[in-house]
């Protein structure tokens, strides 16, 4: 197959129709719609189709090392792929914990084996997630993975003297702490969203202000600093406004939201069906609509998923023994079309800000985010947006089973995704970029 590919009438940003000729790794030519020669090249016919930079995940969990048997590496990318990514970045809850430059390492090698997108492995902030000594976020930082983010997710850095050393040992390098704010006193033995229902339930209730105490926190320990600081997947009203007074007052903040906690509420726990137990947990629809509000308007400034992968005796069990998580990277952009783009909040411009561009400034990933021009990598992804799918389980790439969206119909499909010029899905099928891999 020729290495030269030829987009034929793709959208860019979901504006005019052009040709896009991706060679040697880099975006060729941008001509008008069908003027490209296709002599030698490979054509994808694209008209109707949205064309967007490959998107970037800065929050994924991969599982390796340690839990392979939830997700590895290379099936977690194959996962990103078929969801339109060329980045994400592995969180470090791993076993062993990604606290080192070893593991950090085995990641990133791990990642460049699969060939299917770009992993950025994400440092813990403190040994063994324990919380109480700083990891070796230096030899991380210079370490052959470059690690830039560091984040203890799944637990937070509660410890207010250790969250202020972190941010002041990460701005040396330009790093971020990605923080998972969850005071841990207050949500003990915590199950879902704390309120009537949680009341008429019979679940312990999972306060609001669990979230919103440690990022009130934080911001003003990042303004302190002067350093930078990220909130991982934000899930209150209270929460947007914490972070939109932190960004009007100039601190180095930036937020993210989850596809769950933009579509799915509380109400689904009623179920008791445990694939829909998620730290932090679903919330109310007040909760959901000022999300919503503040991805558009930029109070957030990303989707990640939390793509959480987890074998099938962790969640078909009942609710109070079931692990927390559910999957993420091949339906996100489905839910954002839904709950943005069909409801007018977004256009697709505001998508590749958000999925792509944003997500890859604050991760400080290069070369992915980059805009779609002569010259610049070919990271690519096609949506179709008028091309539903139902989400079958069994279909998915991930190794794992626990999506929330099962038997649900979402838009906008992804249709290919490039990798530095390289397909790593096209018609139907997922394959590694590199030359002489196995798909």
């Amino acid at each position: 197959m020729s290495d030269t590919y030829v987009i034929r009438g793709a959208r860019v940003l979901g504006g005019d129709a052009a040709d896009l000729v991706l060679r040697d790794g880099v975006v060729a030519e941008i001509t008008a719609a069908g003027a490209a020669s296709a002599e030698g090249a490979t054509v994808v016919e694209a008209a109707g189709l949205v064309a967007l930079p490959g998107l970037v995940d800065l929050h994924t969990h991969l599982r390796e090392p340690g839990r392979e048997d939830a997700e590895t590496v290379e099936s977690g990318s194959r996962a990103a792929a078929a969801g339109g990514y060329t980045a994400v970045f592995a969180m470090a809850n791993t076993d062993p914990v990604a606290d080192t430059a070893g593991v950090v390492e085995q990641v990133f090698h791990l990642g460049r084996a699969a060939g299917y997108v770009d992993v950025h492995p994400v440092g813990a902030v403190t040994v063994g997630l324990k919380g109480q000594a700083l990891a070796e976020l230096g030899a991380m930082a210079d370490s052959a993975a470059q690690v830039r983010v560091f984040s203890d997710d799944g637990k937070c850095v509660h410890d207010a003297v250790l969250m202020r050393r972190a941010l002041e040992y990460v701005k040396a390098f330009d790093g971020v702490v990605a923080q998972h704010s969850q005071e841990p006193r207050l949500t003990e033995d915590a199950q879902m969203n704390e309120g009537a229902l949680s009341g008429v339930l019979g679940l312990r209730g999972w306060p609001a202000v669990a979230e919103e105490a440690i990022i009130a926190r934080d911001v003003l320990l990042a303004d302190h600093v002067g350093s930078r600081l990220h909130v991982c997947h934000l899930s209150t009203a209270g929460s947007v406004e914490i972070v939109r007074w932190a960004k009007s007052r100039g601190i180095d903040v930036t937020a993210e939201v989850t596809p769950h906690h933009l579509m799915l509420t509380e109400e689904l726990v009623r179920s008791y069906d445990p694939v829909y137990k998620v730290n932090p947990p679903l919330r109310s629809e007040r909760d959901v609509m000022a999300l919503r509000e503040a991805l558009a308007d930029g109070t957030i400034d990303i989707v990640a998923t939390d793509h959480a992968p987890h074998p099938v005796e962790d969640k078909d069990c009942e609710w109070a023994e079931a692990a927390m998580g559910m999957l993420g990277l091949e339906t996100a952009v489905g839910i954002v079309a839904a709950t943005m783009v069909d409801t007018g909040l977004l256009d697709w411009a505001g998508v590749a800000e958000r999925m792509a561009f944003a997500p890859a400034r604050i991760g400080r990933a290069s070369d992915q985010g980059r805009p779609i021009a002569i010259g610049e990598p070919a990271n690519l992804t096609l949506v179709d947006p008028a091309r539903s799918r139902v989400v079958e389980a069994d279909e998915l790439q991930s190794r794992s089973r626990n999506t929330p969206y099962a038997g649900r119909t979402l838009p906008a499909s992804v249709v290919a995704t490039f990798l530095r010029g390289r397909p790593t899905l096209l018609d139907g099928a997922v394959r590694p970029a590199h030359e002489g891999a196995n798909a």
